[in-house]
């Protein structure tokens, strides 16, 4: 799992159009969803990530001290400013430009297990009591957001 994690003021997605539903009918566009004080995560998932990565990468963020305390130094958790996070999937995360002028996306997980390990990754951080909105899998998104710091990490496991 490989995550670029931003400390933001406030952040938003909106869907711009999502794969077509093995079905006839047209599904609605889900809301746009947003937070204010928090992180915006974006998630890349590989097929080797499982439930231990999930534990280790949710009690990590949960935990990280990125926020500052009353003498300014980064000594707070999201936990503890009450903070929410807006969870991106986001494959390309695992884009290897090394060769060419085209990435190669192989490292990246299969579709089914990535939407299903990006799942759990979401529960485990609602588990711990953070407020969590998501994109959608898949989906064409707008992201915006207000890079508090600015404070970006990455974070691999």
């Amino acid at each position: 799992m490989r995550i670029v994690l931003q400390r933001v003021s406030s952040a938003s997605v909106s869907v711009i159009s999502q794969q077509e539903p093995s079905h006839t009918d047209a599904m609605p566009l889900p809301e746009p969803q947003g937070i204010g004080i928090g992180f915006l995560l974006l998630v890349a998932v590989s097929d080797i990530d499982n439930e231990d990565t999930v534990s280790w990468m949710s009690h990590k963020i949960a935990h990280l001290r990125i926020f500052e305390d009353c003498a300014g130094k980064m000594n707070r958790s999201i936990q503890e400013i009450k903070g929410s996070i807006l969870s991106i999937s986001q494959f390309t995360l695992y884009g290897d430009a090394r060769k060419g002028n085209r990435p190669s996306f192989t490292a990246a997980g299969k579709p089914e297990h990535a939407a299903q390990i990006w799942d759990q990754f979401n529960e485990a951080l609602r588990s711990q009591g953070i407020i969590v909105r998501t994109g959608t899998f898949g989906a064409h998104m707008s992201v915006q957001l207000v890079n508090d710091g600015p404070v970006t990490l990455i974070l691999e496991r």
